[in-house]
This record gives structure tokens, sequence and C-alpha cells, in this order.
């Protein structure tokens, strides 16, 4: 179904999102300055491609082989395609990298363009002091076949000022587990309170993740319950009687995860 994240108005007044906003305009500004323009909303102002081909032109010492004006709204979506095509090719992003996308730069949506323009800017003038840690409250609105379906989440623009490009790729569980195995039990311990206040509100109480997860019933039902839909109880087995029938419940969990796009690395349902 059709979906959509928006920032939540209490966090468009963010201090740091504003001052991140500032710094943006004023570098797109500075970086044009000879060719004349102004950019006074980053909303308004850049989702024809107008200002951003000239960006992109003036930052990557490249010709870009569409119209400098585009008039129709045809010819303003085609530019975009280019430019932001060129955009990942330059910054060596894969597409399912990308926080933006040419419908969403222009029909004007902020978060899209603050993560085009953070991007670039790490990319063609690491220098750019930008504020650090910018993160805005967002909502995403989703139209599947059980109804609308919403969910609530932070999400970072710039990252932490201190952390470097060398991050290591390990799984972060593997890391604790094999570096601070006496704090396992203390996650677990976080974990299980995570699970119970939102199952709790369903009459449930869960005692052992491992053994009560198992049967995917649980996991189902906080998935539910975060993501803000009720299951039907016709899609899966709520007091499963076999392997087959617990498997389903899991399987189906995961798929839940992966639409959501919260799991994006393949994990074995047995």
């Amino acid at each position: 179904g059709e979906k959509k994240k928006l920032i939540k108005p209490t966090s468009i007044n963010n201090p740091k999102l504003e001052e991140l906003k500032l710094l943006l305009i004023d570098w797109i500004n500075t970086t044009l300055k000879d060719e004349h323009i102004v950019v006074k909303s980053l909303e308004e102002d850049l989702y024809d491609g107008l200002v951003l081909h000239h960006l992109l032109e003036n930052l990557g010492s490249l010709t870009l082989d569409v119209d400098k004006i585009a008039l129709t709204e045809k010819k303003q979506r085609q530019k975009l395609t280019v430019i932001l095509e060129t955009v990942a090719k330059c910054l060596q992003l894969e597409e399912s990298q990308l926080k933006w996308s040419v419908e969403s730069i222009f029909t004007k949506d902020l978060l899209s363009t603050l993560h085009l323009l953070v991007a670039m800017a790490k990319h063609f003038e690491p220098q750019l002091a930008m504020p650090p840690n910018v993160q805005v409250e967002t909502i995403t609105i989703e139209n599947t076949s059980r109804g609308l379906k919403t969910a609530d989440a932070v999400e970072y623009i710039t990252g932490n000022k201190g952390t470097s490009g060398t991050q290591s790729n390990d799984d972060p569980f593997d890391e604790l587990f094999s570096r601070a195995p006496d704090k396992v039990d203390a996650i677990k311990k976080k974990f299980l309170e995570f699970v119970n206040k939102h199952v709790g509100r369903l009459g449930l109480d869960v005692k052992d993740l491992k053994s009560q997860l198992a049967d995917g019933v649980i996991l189902l039902l906080l998935i539910g319950q975060l993501e803000g839909y009720f299951l039907n109880l016709r899609d899966f087995f709520l007091t499963p009687a076999s392997t087959v029938e617990m498997l389903h419940n899991v399987n189906l969990a995961l798929d839940l995860l992966a639409d959501g796009g919260l799991l994006n690395f393949p994990v074995n349902s047995e």
C-alpha cells in the first residue's frame, strides 16, 4: 500500500533542526553566489530541480544533460530523475540506501530534502560543520489491506560528530555476547519489560522470552501493538498445535517486520 512518512509538528520547531536548515540554506547560497541564486526555503525552492541542478554541477564540476529551466511538471520530474540518479552515482549509493526519491523531493517533502542535502554536503564538502545528532520525530502512515496503519519513530538527519566512517559491521548482539556476557541478563530483563509493557495491554504476561516467543503468537501480537494494527485471527494460529503452525506464525511475523522496513537481514524462522 501507499506509505508516507512525515515529520511530526512537535519536531518542526526543534532549534537544532532550525539550525541545520539555516546552515544548509547559507551553504547553498554561498556555493551559488556567482550564479545569483538565492534560496529562502528548502521545501519551496528546491523541488523543481533548478537549484539542485546548479548545486550539483558546481560541487561536482560536471555538466548535466538537462534543460537549465524546466517549466512543465513532466519536464521538472524528468530533470529531477537525472539529477538524483547523478547524485546516487557520485555518492556511490544503491537505490535501497536512498532516503529520498523524485516523488518526495517534487512534493516538497522536508525530511527527504534534508536527507538529500546532508548527503551531498557530507560528500562534496565534508569540512562543513553541521550540527550533530539532529533528530526528528516522524509518523509513517500506510494504507494496508488491514486498514490504515501508523508508526511513530525517531529519525536522525545528521550523525554523531565523533563517529568515523570506519565503523564496525559486526552484529551489535554478537559484540555484546563476546565483550560483555555479564550484561546479557540485564539486556534480557529490559527486553522482557519492553514486551510486557506492550502485550500487557492485551492481558498477557511474559515470563520467559525464549519459550514464550517460540510459537510466534506473542511476537505477532507485539508487532500489532507497536505498529498500531490488529491482526485478523484468521491469518495466524492463536493456539498453535504443531511445529508447522508455529513456523507459520513466526514466518508471518518476519514478513510483517520486513514489510515495515524493520528487518533488513535474513532470519532463520526455525
